[in-house]
């Protein structure tokens, strides 16, 4: 994935919307509150201060950044292994950025019974099923990032932008 095409990508949907994964998304909140954390927490030091201020530039350049409650479960449900003495702080910024995001539900039940939902499990598939040519998918997973290409679902793996350093 080249800079171009990258770059291609996030013009062709920056009015529609960007739909980031559940640990972008948890890089971004952590980031957001302390960036700092990204290196001692260990659900995030695999990244950097550095991706995270590439993936604030990215974020903040769409219009509109959608969710689903399955990302968001996911998201604060890893952000609970934060210290005690973070959390009271750090939730009252997660309330804030959720309250930025346009969360779509689907129902558990007809997520399920997608195709995807054997391989990719209940997150992943409410991400195949929101994303459907509506939206840039934005994650770090290799396994989806090639399926959402495969299917013809516009997508960026966060690993390539760290890559071509962005």
């Amino acid at each position: 994935m080249t800079k171009k095409y990258i770059e291609k990508l996030i013009f062709k949907y920056r009015n529609k919307g960007i739909l980031p994964d559940s640990n972008i998304l948890l890089v971004y909140f952590i980031g957001s509150y302390n960036e700092n954390l990204i290196s001692s927490f260990k659900r995030t030091k695999i990244f950097t201060i550095e991706d995270f201020k590439t993936l604030s530039k990215i974020i903040n350049y769409f219009s509109k950044v959608y969710t689903t409650p399955n990302i968001l479960t996911e998201v604060s449900n890893l952000s609970n292994q934060l210290p005690e003495k973070t959390k009271i702080k750090y939730y009252e910024e997660f309330k804030k950025h959720v309250s930025l995001l346009n969360e779509n539900y689907f129902e558990s039940n007809i997520i399920c019974n997608t195709s995807h939902f054997n391989k990719y499990g209940l997150t992943d598939a409410s991400i195949i099923e929101l994303s459907q040519k509506k939206y840039l998918v934005l994650t770090d997973d290799l396994k989806l990032s090639n399926y959402l290409n495969t299917i013809g679902i516009d997508v960026i793996n966060f690993n390539h932008i760290r890559m071509i350093n962005w």
